[in-house]
């Protein structure tokens, strides 16, 4: 009898983990099914984003129920890989115990562009971004 394998845990830091790593966290679990264990969270917590949250909605990914997590969360769990989202979270990561693997993806903070049209495409963008990132990265497990 063959043991289960152990499902990868993977962790998604950003600053205030509202926007992208909240996208990210929703589009790796949706994309990686059962094979892992994924969670967010931010060097300062605040609360989802509703654009966040309508752009997953449009690919059908509710992240609806997420909540903004601190880092502090975490500290002391091993995770496989952790993934920076933005490079100010990449600049203050800690060190998780383990063999982690951290990744880095510098992505532009959607909640900073102005006027709605365009900060609902900006969300966008990084969804589209996130999730062809994901797909190659998947791949290479």
């Amino acid at each position: 009898m063959s043991e289960t394998p152990q499902k990868l845990r993977v962790l998604i830091l950003c600053t205030a983990n509202s926007a992208r790593s909240q996208m990210a966290e929703g589009l790796l679990r949706h994309l990686a099914g059962d094979r892992m264990e994924v969670f967010s969270a931010g060097t300062r917590a605040t609360s989802v984003n509703p654009h966040a949250i309508r752009a997953m909605a449009e690919r059908g990914i509710d992240i609806s129920h997420h909540r903004s997590k601190h880092l502090n969360e975490f500290l002391g769990q091993p995770f496989d890989y952790v993934i920076t989202v933005c490079d100010a979270a990449a600049e203050t990561c800690p060190v998780f115990p383990g063999r982690s693997e951290r990744i880095h993806w510098s992505l532009p903070d959607p909640a900073a562009v102005e006027g709605e049209s365009a900060k609902a495409e900006a969300f966008r963008r990084v969804r589209d971004e996130l999730e062809t990132r994901f797909k190659a990265w998947l791949e290479t497990l």
